[in-house]
């Protein structure tokens, strides 16, 4: 499974554990809880069928407070890159990234200016 694959290939990555995984003639559900290497965690949600895919991705610091959580429920239709979108410690934004291979990058990213 490709999600699996980037967390397994991902230098951030301390450990992580599969809490649910459910497979479907046409698709899956996926939990996985995430450590990262500063300590942090990445709370992975996933739906995928051919019709809709949900997701959630959910990163806090070790103090359990957000840092970022993207995911695609319809609440925000204001924001242009509506239904995906993104929360931060002071708001709602838009985001482009939508996958867990992005949110990866993200994360790198940041792990790396500090």
């Amino acid at each position: 499974m490709e999600i699996l694959k980037w967390l397994d290939n991902s230098k951030i990555v301390a450990e992580y554990s599969v809490v649910e995984f459910k497979i479907f003639s046409k698709g899956f559900y996926i939990k996985i809880n995430v450590q990262l290497i500063d300590s942090s965690e990445l709370f992975i949600r996933e739906y995928s069928d051919e019709k809709e895919r949900n997701y959630s991705y959910h990163w806090q610091n070790k103090e359990k407070k957000l840092i970022l959580r993207w995911d695609n429920s319809p609440y925000h239709p204001e924001l242009i890159t509506a239904p995906h979108h993104k929360h931060t410690p002071t708001g709602i934004e838009p985001t482009k990234e939508t996958t867990l291979k992005e949110i990866i990058e993200v994360v790198a990213n940041r792990l790396n200016q500090k």
